[in-house]
């Protein structure tokens, strides 16, 4: 029999427990980012070709999380989330192996499916240990995945610069992971009773129109964030004529805004409510994208990228958090879906954006986020009728 969430762990122990699965998840996506170059270069891959296995990577990542969502309602997350971190520490060693176009394909469909596989998980343990605290805490989990990938960037760098190996860092990157995953996997909690669901007299499935409203709401929030990840210091480059050491401040500018945002919604949700952080949010993040659109400024291009990465800090975790309580007993499932469809935005939008630089202006095609966010705003609403 599982234990409830009060036999298990504190929910103090378990929160700090989620937070380093967050972490860990943003490290080590953060390694594998700062090393595709030199990864290409070893691989003596083209651009082209490492387009379509991030691809595929991509793809794997959905795969996984369509997997471990009815895992982890199956399996719990005591078991699903350390073993998804596991699975994907032992998956960043493999990249660092590759010698041509296939072994890294199949390394990067390895490392996609484990960061699927612990994004399901470690959202679905956040939205349980949610439920032990009297105000929102799941946007400070989203901040330290960034911070995460911060602390990647930064070590990183220093091993590259020093000439440490790819192989090397991957591989100590990988140990790292597997540690956090198995020394945290003993504090967090389980959401139910499995005993409570057999004397339930009729279990109420939430309307699939809720689940895909909340799922489209998270594709079109975090496709604009693939945005910013992407374009953001290439339209500086292009559009504003900066050079490219400038251009990488438009991004820093939406990556440090989107990390304090974070941090700071769930105290402004606490008041609130998760609709007015999802609408209002959008609508400064809309206000953002049409000042990065117009504005034939540096500074106040910046002053965009910052709007935007405040105003979509917080929507995606309440998002999250809705989908996770639709239905407790089958949160995984439910946050499979929602996850999913967020996840798939945030690939398409670089690949979209893309397309429309084809035949029209950079900051021109910018317009797609821009509406995306207006249509978020509106909405928004649809997180009150959770229930």
């Amino acid at each position: 029999m599982t234990a409830t969430v009060s036999e298990l762990a504190p929910p103090r122990a378990a929160r700090v427990a989620t937070w380093l699965y967050f972490g860990l998840n943003g490290f080590a996506v953060g390694m594998w980012v700062v090393h595709i170059p030199s990864i290409e270069h070893a691989t003596g891959i083209s651009h082209s070709t490492l387009g379509l296995l991030l691809l595929a990577l991509g793809g794997a990542a959905f795969a996984g999380m369509q997997l471990a969502g009815p895992l982890v309602d199956r399996l719990g997350q005591r078991r699903l989330v350390p073993a998804a971190g596991v699975l994907l520490g032992i998956a960043l060693f493999t990249p660092g192996l590759a010698q041509n176009w296939w072994s890294l394909g199949l390394a990067l469909m390895f490392l996609g499916f484990g960061n699927g596989s612990i994004d399901v998980g470690m959202n679905a343990q956040a939205v349980v240990v949610e439920r032990g605290y009297p105000r929102p805490i799941m946007a400070s989990f989203h901040a330290v995945w960034s911070i995460g990938g911060a602390i990647a960037a930064l070590i990183g760098a220093a091993t590259l610069r020093a000439g440490v190996p790819t192989q090397t860092t991957l591989s100590v990157a990988g140990v790292v992971c597997i540690v956090i995953a198995l020394g945290a996997g003993r504090f967090l909690l389980e959401a139910t009773e499995p005993a409570e669901e057999e004397h339930t007299e009729e279990r109420v499935k939430p309307p699939a129109k809720l689940v895909w409203a909340l799922g489209g709401l998270a594709f079109g929030l975090m496709l604009a964030e693939g945005v910013a990840n992407d374009w953001a210091a290439l339209q500086f480059r292009d559009v504003l004529g900066t050079s490219v050491s400038t251009a990488a401040y438009a991004y820093g500018a939406f990556a440090v805004a989107m990390t304090i945002g974070r941090f700071l919604t769930d105290r402004v949700a606490a008041v609130v409510g998760p609709a007015a952080i999802v609408r209002w949010g959008a609508a400064i993040a809309a206000v953002g994208m049409a000042i990065v659109i117009v504005s034939p400024w540096v500074a106040l291009g910046l002053f965009g990228w910052a709007l935007f990465g405040i105003g979509l800090a917080g929507g995606v975790p309440q998002l999250f958090t809705a989908a996770g309580n639709l239905d407790p007993r089958a949160a995984g499932a439910l946050m499979a879906r929602v996850v999913g469809l967020g996840y798939v935005g945030l690939l398409a939008g670089p690949a979209l954006i893309g397309g429309l630089a084809h035949f029209m202006p950079l900051n021109l095609a910018f317009i797609l986020p821009l509406v995306l966010c207006v249509l978020t705003f509106f909405g928004g609403p649809v997180l009150n009728s959770r229930k």
